[in-house]
This record gives structure tokens, C-alpha cells and sequence, in this order.
């Protein structure tokens, strides 16, 4: 019953909030419109050379921009939110209430998720529409792949939330990390056309092992499971990261 008014209370202040809904629908959607318009949707003709794994630009795009929208949920909007519940006492108030802690975080996990799939609709249908992208190939496989990425984000969320002391901090802190994310995961550039050093810093962002676990099940590459196995230990440490230093004030 909490869990359920919380989180129903928590999409209205979402939906209100514009910063967030252009961050986390809009940012993700304008990128994928723009590299869509300057690369097309023509494959590689020399397969030697071909940097996005055989098929053409849009439809390598596509899924990568689910991805990009569970970052922005998970680095730029919840952060935020819980940073600037914190500084204006409402988690203090929530904590005075015996609100459940599981209610609270509960509820911005409902939220990502949600968003997570709207955005995720959103870009495949209108990118289907204007670009003539294919739709996933693997839908058993895409759909456990792209909650676990949700999670795992929405888990990342709750961390950084819990330890940057501001929404300030969480904001600037968010955005650079979104963006070099953007960069150097696959979603921006993609990988082989990246220097040796940014392919390796790229192999320590949670975006690049998304990316990569999306990718393969929709163009019909199966279950990345190397990549599945980072993104659920990301999901597993955030969590333990979680519990140990969220703070109510």
C-alpha cells in the first residue's frame, strides 16, 4: 500500500518535472535523430571495415539508445531527486512518518522502470517510423536483458543519490558522467572507431556492457553473457552500496 500511493505520488512530481522528462526522454531521442541524420541507415559495404556490426547505422543505433535512456534515469534524474529530498528534509520527514525504506527507494525504482519503457517504446517506434529501423530480433532474450539493465541502473541511481550530498553535486556530477558515458560506450561513436585508451576507460563504464547486452539479442547475436554478468554485478554491489550508505539526512 505504501509502496503503491508513493510511487503514484512520485510519477505526477516526474511528469511535472520538465528538466527531467527533457533529460531522460527528450536528450536520448534528439541524439538518436542527429547521429541517425548524419550516418543513415546504408550498410558497410567492406564487412572488414564495417563498424556497426553489420547492419546499418539506425538499426545499430536503436538499441543502444535504450540504454542511454536508463543512464539518464539512472545518472541524471534520480540522483537528483533524492539529493534534493534530502537537502529540503523530506526523507528526514518520510523517516519521521516510519515510512519503510523499501517504500521510498521502491517507489524511484518503479519510476526508472517505467520511464525506462516509455522511453524504450518511444524511440523504437518513432526511429521505425522516420528511419525505417527493424524491430528486435530475439524478444525472449531482449526482454530479461533490458530489465536487468533497468535495474542495474535504477540501482546505480539509488547510489549515487545516497552519497553526493547536494542535488547540485548530483546534478554536475550526473551530467558528466552521462556524458562521457554518451562518448565512449557505443552509443555516441562507435567503439571501433575509438583510440586504444578510450576503448579501455569505455570498458569500465556500465553504459558500454548495456549497450552490448541490448545489441545482441536485438540484431540476433544471442545473449551477451559476459556483458550480462557485469551489469548484474553492478546491479548486486549498488544495492549492497545502497544499503550501507544511504543516509536520511
Amino acid at each position: 500500500m505504501a509502496l503503491r500511493k508513493l510511487t503514484w505520488v512520485e510519477l505526477k512530481l516526474f511528469t511535472r518535472d520538465p528538466l527531467s522528462l527533457v533529460f531522460t526522454l527528450a536528450l536520448p531521442f534528439f541524439f538518436l535523430v542527429v547521429l541517425n541524420g548524419v550516418f543513415g541507415n546504408e550498410p558497410e559495404i567492406d564487412p572488414v571495415e564495417d563498424v556497426w556490426r553489420g547492419v546499418g547505422p539506425a538499426d545499430y543505433y536503436v538499441p543502444a539508445y535504450l540504454g542511454l535512456v536508463m543512464a539518464a534515469v539512472g545518472v541524471l534524474s534520480m540522483p537528483v531527486r533524492l539529493a534534493t529530498y534530502r537537502e529540503s528534509g523530506v526523507l528526514r520527514r518520510f523517516r519521521a512518518s516510519a515510512m519503510p525504506l523499501w517504500a521510498v527507494l521502491g517507489s524511484q525504482i518503479v519510476i526508472a522502470l517505467l520511464t525506462s519503457v516509455v522511453g524504450a517504446v518511444s524511440i523504437t517506434i518513432a526511429s521505425a517510423l522516420i528511419y525505417d529501423t527493424g524491430f528486435p530480433t530475439d524478444v525472449a532474450l531482449l526482454v530479461p536483458a533490458f530489465f536487468l539493465a533497468a535495474l542495474s541502473f535504477a540501482a546505480l541511481g539509488v547510489v549515487l543519490g545516497s552519497v553526493l550530498p547536494t542535488a547540485r553535486s548530483a546534478q554536475g556530477a550526473g551530467i558528466m558522467l552521462f556524458f562521457v558515458m554518451f562518448l565512449l560506450s557505443g552509443s555516441g561513436p562507435p567503439r571501433d572507431v575509438l583510440s586504444d585508451g578510450m576503448r579501455t576507460v569505455g570498458n569500465a563504464l556500465p553504459l558500454t556492457h548495456v549497450v552490448t547486452l541490448l545489441q545482441d539479442p536485438w540484431l540476433g547475436f544471442g545473449w551477451a553473457t559476459s556483458a550480462s554478468l557485469v551489469v548484474a554485478g553492478i546491479l548486486v554491489g549498488s544495492v549492497a552500496l545502497s544499503i550501507r550508505f544511504f543516509r536520511w539526512e
